[in-house]
């Protein structure tokens, strides 16, 4: 029934979007036990373990009931929740959470209760006795002195001590100063951080540091002025890139880690609607939210239980983190701040508007990518190179990595190191010593991000060292690879993987490959000046794609390299019309200290000096 209501609802209005949040949150009534102080949706297991994990499960819907609440608008949902949180803060109740240590998770959850205090304020407050406001704080200020990652996590600790400020309740002024001193240490300018010093640059930019920094800059405006300017203006700035992450019909570029809390790729556009952020129209910034809502309304993201399930665009386990436990989608529901605007803002009063206008190329050098948006190509894709999560979490070379990522083809995982079908090769340049063994781009040693290309070397073994061009070129774009090896290796290089079915037409002509799906046409074609590859495609397990369940096709190059000096070149497209072919397919030129690529030939668009 609750996915036939999501189904059903246009999300067009202030009212239809709080259904769907009903629509969201109603199926966790039925978790609740009755003295319980959090509730189990499923039995997978995070690192942290199940109990933490029930904490986490009842905390994180709280990101769509205090919003809720804030609103004014009629609720069933908070009494329920509020005793919970009283049992789980009391030392003397069998419920209790728990002292926290280092490096907890439970500081995670802390951040929506900062948020609580700080919209609601004493119609909070007011639901809790003296004693167990009292116990609240005492489990929630834990976090002030807490060892944790230095990354956005700082901001956990700001947004308790906001609630509490906020609250009327004793605050510590020293904690907030201190967090964002320790952040500032991973600005890196134009409105970007890294999710800690040297670490990456992803969606925890705009649904964590950029959230959170509106709200404090929009709630505390009056009494810290000048960060609160700053927040503002590096957000504005944040803006100006971040628009081009979202496709026409609403998609968002996947990339990087997390991407299991769905729709949270968007809540920095909630922030920036509820923040006033001067920044796009009301019409636009709306457009931006609720074509991403209705993307993800059509996706199967629930279970029989109308429960959310983890995943991407559909539930899949081996897509996840070891910190994603079956409630933690549900951060999705910081989308959600939005709810508190009343009917009368101008957010909701607006006209849905389409995209701002854009280029068809973006250049974000601090995030070492390149966001391209083709002409009638149905999606909006990222090069990148440059980025690595240290933490080595479940699949981070394939989130991180590759060469390219489409908001409509989305990327596949690695599903295993042996054999070529399992390997993720999809937008990637993989290589083996002829075991079926084979071995990507991880890390780079080097990069370097220009207005025509991102360069990057790195080294798949200590004698092996590859520097890669990627480089736009209208509705292509062309990978250009210098090889320096000590061995004899075989390489294999894809494209954009597609939807494999009885429908797949393959069309390989001699130098490419070519593959024509029931999701749309993704081509790979050999440029190399010396080396020849041959055209071939290869059919992944399914559940490898985060995209499909289904099976994926990608279009591939291979061919064998000699000890030494290797140039392997090739073109790379895909659009979201069936059996399309290409004109206007690059060419490339080298000569003894320089190469260009060019369109079709008629004009030199890149020129390389080596």
């Amino acid at each position: 029934m609750h996915r036939e209501t999501i189904k059903s609802n246009p999300l067009s209005s202030r009212q239809e979007v709080i259904q769907f949040l009903h629509a969201l949150l109603e199926p966790l009534d039925n978790q609740f036990s009755a003295g319980e102080a959090g509730f189990s949706l499923g039995d997978t297991c995070a690192h942290y373990g199940p109990e933490i994990a029930r904490m986490e499960g009842l905390s994180r819907a709280l990101w769509g009931i205090f919003p809720l609440m804030a609103s004014g608008d009629k609720e069933h949902f908070s009494d329920r929740y509020l005793q919970a949180v009283k049992a789980g803060t009391d030392p003397q109740s069998p419920a209790y959470w728990g002292e926290a240590g280092p490096y907890d998770q439970r500081f995670v959850e802390m951040a929506v209760y900062g948020l609580g205090l700080a919209l609601l304020q004493h119609n909070l407050t007011d639901k809790f006795s003296e004693k167990e406001l009292a116990n609240l704080c005492r489990w929630l200020d834990q976090i002030s002195t807490a060892v944790m990652p230095d990354s956005n996590w700082n901001y956990f600790a700001i947004m308790v001590q906001l609630g509490f400020k906020r609250a009327g309740l004793p605050w510590d002024e020293a904690v907030i100063h201190q967090r964002f001193t320790m952040m500032e240490a991973y600005y890196l300018g134009g409105g970007w951080y890294s999710d800690g010093e040297g670490r990456p640059r992803d969606y925890y930019i705009s649904m964590a540091f950029h959230f959170y920094g509106l709200i404090y800059a929009t709630l505390n405006n009056d009494d810290d002025p000048e960060r609160a300017g700053e927040l503002r203006d590096r957000a504005r700035r944040f803006a100006g890139d971040f628009v081009y992450m979202s496709d026409e019909e609403g998609a968002s570029i996947p990339f990087g880690r997390s991407l299991t809390y769905r729709f949270a790729t968007v809540a920095f556009w909630s922030a920036v609607a509820w923040s006033g952020l001067d920044v796009f129209t009301p019409g636009q910034i709306k457009g931006l939210i609720l074509r991403n809502l209705r993307w993800w309304r059509d996706k199967p993201l629930l279970d029989r239980d109308g429960i959310m399930t983890l995943g991407y665009s559909y539930p899949n386990l081996i897509f996840c983190e070891d910190y994603n436990s079956p409630g933690s989608p549900y951060w999705a529901l910081k989308t959600f701040l939005i709810v508190a605007l009343p009917e009368t803002d101008a957010f909701w009063s607006a006209t849905e508007q389409p995209l701002p206008e854009r280029q068809t190329k973006h250049v974000i050098p601090q995030a070492a990518q390149i966001i391209l948006h083709p002409p009638g190509g149905g999606q909006v894709y990222m090069l990148t190179s440059g980025q690595l999560e240290l933490n080595n979490y479940v699949n981070t070379a394939a989130k991180y990595t590759k060469f390219a990522y489409s908001s409509r083809f989305g990327f596949t995982l690695e599903r295993g190191r042996y054999g070529i079908k399992h390997a993720a090769s999809d937008s990637m340049l993989l290589l083996c010593e002829n075991d079926n063994y084979w071995r990507g781009r991880r890390e780079c040693e080097q990069v370097l991000v220009t207005e025509d290309y991102i360069w990057s070397r790195w080294s798949p073994w200590q004698d092996v060292h590859i520097e890669t061009w990627l480089i736009p070129c209208h509705e292509w774009h062309v990978r250009v690879h210098r090889i320096d090896s000590a061995r004899h290796l075989q390489t294999a290089e894809g494209g954009f993987a597609v939807i494999n079915g009885p429908e797949i037409h393959a069309a390989p002509d001699g130098c490419e490959s070519l593959l024509c799906a029931s999701n749309g046409t993704s081509a790979i074609r050999d440029l190399s000046p010396v080396v020849s590859r041959v055209p071939d495609y290869v059919v992944t397990p399914p559940n490898s794609s985060i995209t499909f369940a289904e099976c994926a096709a990608i279009p591939l190059l291979t061919g064998p390299v000699a000890p030494g000096i290797s140039w392997l070149v090739s073109a790379v497209v895909a659009t979201g019309e069936r059996n399309k072919g290409y004109s206007c397919k690059p060419q490339f030129r080298m000569n003894e200290n320089s190469f260009s690529v060019s369109d079709d030939g008629t004009e030199t668009d890149v020129f390389v000096r080596l």
